[in-house]
């Protein structure tokens, strides 16, 4: 791979936190021989010098230090996506017969229905991209890469995310703040899988509405977002790969290539904030959202599918894949550090020390926690889940020295954990 996108390169780097190895140096060696996937599928691998070339400009100057230096909208559509395009093309088709599309009577009708604007795509482009993405052909007959990237056949191959800025919204402070609406949209059945508004746009918040919308609508085979700071977090990254979720995300300053979540956005403004809301707090503001999302969007018929949203999905509802239902489920979605145990059979984290849960004394665990939330004093973490080779082992409790200075309780047998 002669210049890797974006994409890759973050994958690259969220990667060395959760590799092996106790120094940088060893980690990196570790993700060296790690392969890794582009977003054509395409398999490759990085060395150690690479990789720590843009760990190194990404510690220094931040994310746009390892962006390509071309522009990232060369040989793209700048003022129309192609999703825009065949949605346009899916809800004229139905004006000809026979299967036979004449493009300039396409084009003609796109333009006169106001699905398209001249000054969106000229005729000529028009005609180039269709022919280009195989915008006419069935989905079963396509072959273009793009097109396919686009065009999902089932109900949870992919979900597109993005952050809407919404109305300002009173505080119990008595201060307004403007709102930020997080939301996903399944691409195959434009189903609001879960839309939320919060007050701050950060990594819990993200976190919070993914984790409702996982909840409620099942794992995506693949979640397309773009490339602000909440979307590229190391523990995003984690939460996927844990999950088994494709993290993808969009070029560069390409807000189109999220077509659906982006009109998804235009009517949620066209159909729900011109409305006469109670702005009293984000609660309430939500208790509204939701209402409007499950009972009317979801629910109404869409020209494009040719039913409901909701219809669409259960069409699919076999394939879906639910979290787990056990009670430890939350803590896939928490944060995960790498700890070594001491002869003691305690570890330290956050400058306290922790009494293991089994005998796993000189072996190495991976522990999970809570993030205390931005803002808040940083207290300890109310649990720490222990797991040792992908198996969970217990919980850790702080250590306590007055208590210890009696018989020893048996530990667990520690032979399983060996094996």
């Amino acid at each position: 791979m002669r210049n890797p996108t974006e994409y890759v390169k973050m994958r690259v780097l969220a990667a060395i936190d959760m590799a092996e190895g106790k120094t940088i140096t060893e980690r990196i060696r570790s993700v060296s021989e790690l392969t890794f996937e582009d977003e054509e599928g395409r398999r490759h691998r990085f060395t150690f010098r690479t990789i720590e070339t843009w760990r190194l400009r990404y510690k220094k100057h931040g994310f746009t230090a390892i962006c390509p230096k071309e522009r990232s909208d060369k040989g793209k559509t700048r003022k129309v996506s192609p999703e825009q395009l065949l949605e346009a093309i899916e809800q004229v088709k139905p004006f000809f017969r026979g299967g036979h599309f004449n493009l300039a009577e396409l084009y003609r009708r796109c333009i006169e229905k106001g699905l398209l604007r001249r000054e969106q795509v000229a005729p000529n482009t028009f005609r180039r991209l269709v022919n280009q993405l195989e915008l006419l052909k069935p989905d079963k007959d396509a072959t273009n890469k793009l097109r396919l990237a686009f065009a999902k056949r089932h109900a949870n191959e992919a979900w597109q995310s993005d952050t809407l800025f919404g109305p300002r919204v009173a505080t119990s402070g008595g201060r307004f703040v403007q709102s930020k609406l997080i939301a996903f949209v399944d691409d195959a059945s434009r189903v609001c899988c879960h839309g939320q508004f919060f007050a701050e746009e950060n990594s819990p918040a993200f976190k919070t509405a993914l984790k409702r919308a996982f909840y409620k609508r099942g794992l995506p085979q693949m979640l397309y977002v773009d490339n602000g700071s909440i979307y590229s977090s190391a523990e995003l990254s984690a939460i996927c790969a844990r999950l088994g979720v494709r993290l993808c995300h969009t070029p560069v300053r390409d807000g189109a290539a999220k077509g659906k979540v982006e009109r998804f956005f235009r009517t949620v403004r066209d159909q729900f904030l011109i409305r006469q809301l109670d702005l009293s707090s984000i609660d309430v503001l939500n208790e509204q959202f939701i209402a409007w999302a499950e009972d009317e969007y979801n629910h109404r018929h869409h020209s494009t599918l040719g039913m409901k949203p909701v219809e669409r999905y259960a069409l699919d509802r076999s394939r879906i894949q639910y979290l787990p239902p056990n009670q430890y489920a939350e803590e896939l979605f928490m944060m995960e550090e790498t700890r070594g145990v001491g002869a003691d059979n305690t570890f330290s984290f956050k400058r306290i020390r922790y009494e293991a849960p089994a005998d796993l004394r000189r072996k190495t665990i991976h522990i999970r926690y809570d993030k205390a939330p931005t803002g808040q004093k940083k207290a300890p973490p109310k649990r720490i889940p222990v797991y040792y080779k992908g198996n969970r082992i217990g919980q850790a409790k702080a250590l306590d020295r007055i208590a210890n200075d009696r018989a020893p309780a048996p530990l667990p047998d520690s032979k399983a954990l060996n094996g």
